[in-house]
């Protein structure tokens, strides 16, 4: 795929159908708020942390509303009865320290494994490239077996979180 910029979309066919690849835009609460809502426990848990029931105003705001230099999210979408349905996103947003990134990627359950994931994910890793991103991280539960696999693929080094033992930690230079 080649790098997005901010307004522009992508085709692509996956698992026998099409879907979109495209930069999240505030416009696109709703769809996040829809998504968020219908995953499963589990993959909120992998997500969040824990238990989240409702996303607030506040925080999808926070999630949709990026300016593509501090932060930058791409969303895989698909036509569901004619309807753009949310089933990936994938973001990254600056941190305290300058040029380190935090990455988060989250699959709808029936998408997840088919390698959209990575697709998205080398959407986002292309996008920071083409933006002078230097380091990117993500902090995943321990026991995330799907992330470590993909975070293997991508080349990204692990280590063990040294405040919390339940968690790792991927970093990738770019």
């Amino acid at each position: 795929m080649n790098n997005l910029e901010v307004g522009n979309s992508k085709e692509c066919e996956l698992d026998g159908k099409q879907i979109t690849i495209r930069p999240i835009s505030i416009e696109d609460m709703s769809l996040e708020h829809d998504f968020i809502d219908h995953l499963s426990p589990e993959t909120k848990h992998y997500r969040f942390f824990g238990a989240i029931n409702n996303v607030s105003d506040k925080m999808l705001k926070s999630l949709c509303d990026v300016d593509g230099k501090n932060s930058m999210a791409f969303i895989a979408t698909e036509l569901v009865n004619e309807q753009e349905t949310e089933i990936g996103v994938c973001r990254y947003v600056l941190t305290e320290k300058p040029n380190i990134y935090e990455l988060a990627l989250t699959i709808a359950d029936k998408w997840q494994h088919k390698g959209l994931g990575k697709l998205l994910m080398n959407e986002l890793i292309d996008y920071a490239k083409s933006h002078g991103v230097k380091w990117i991280y993500s902090v995943e539960l321990a026991d995330n077996s799907f992330m470590r696999s993909l975070s293997k693929e991508l080349g990204m080094k692990l280590k063990t979180d040294p405040d919390d033992h339940h968690q790792v930690i991927y970093t990738l230079e770019l």
